[in-house]
C-alpha cells in the first residue's frame, strides 16, 4: 500500500537562500506517516491510546532537488519493512513528475513505558493490519 499526501510549501519553511530548509523535511514525514496509517484504516492517535507507540529511532533524508516557496508536493509513503518491535517508512517528494527527495524513518515499537515489546504477540490484530501494508517482499523482516 501506498499513501499520497499533498502540501504547498509555505514561505516560513524556507531558508535565505529561498529553498525548504532540511528540517522541514521531518513534519512533513510525520504527517505523511500518520495519513498512511490512517488510509490503513487506523488511527495514530489511538494506536497511541491502546499503548502502541512508534517512537523515532532513525531518520535519513536525499535532498535531490530542491523545494521551493509555494512548489505543490506529493509525498508518496510506504510501510517498507515490519519486525515485531520495529517499523520502517519510506517517502519520496514529488514536485510535478520529479523527485526531489527520498526519505526514511525507522520506529521502535513500545509500550506507553518507551519499553520495546512484541507487536505480534501483544496485539495480533494490529500487527495483522499494518503486515497487510507492507509488500511481500519486505514482509517480517527483522530491523
Amino acid at each position: 500500500m501506498e499513501s499520497i499526501t499533498n502540501i504547498t510549501v509555505r514561505y516560513a519553511e524556507t531558508d535565505m537562500m529561498g529553498i525548504v530548509h532540511h528540517s522541514r523535511y521531518y513534519p512533513w514525514f510525520e504527517q505523511a506517516r500518520t495519513e498512511f496509517i490512517k488510509s490503513a484504516g487506523m488511527s495514530y492517535s489511538q494506536m497511541e491510546k491502546d499503548g502502541i507507540l512508534l517512537p523515532l529511532a532513525e531518520t535519513h533524508a536525499k535532498y535531490i532537488i530542491p523545494l521551493k516557496y509555494e512548489d505543490e508536493v506529493r509525498i508518496f509513503t510506504t510501510m517498507t519493512k515490519l519486525g515485531v518491535a520495529s517499523c520502517e517508512f519510506g517517502y519520496r517528494v514529488y514536485r510535478g513528475e520529479e523527485l526531489c527527495t527520498t526519505g526514511r524513518t525507522v520506529h521502535a515499537i513500545t509500550n506507553a513505558d518507551f519499553k520495546p515489546f512484541n507487536l505480534k504477540k501483544a496485539d495480533r490484530g494490529v500487527w495483522d493490519r499494518l503486515n497487510s501494508l507492507v509488500s511481500d517482499k519486505n514482509r517480517n523482516i527483522r530491523i
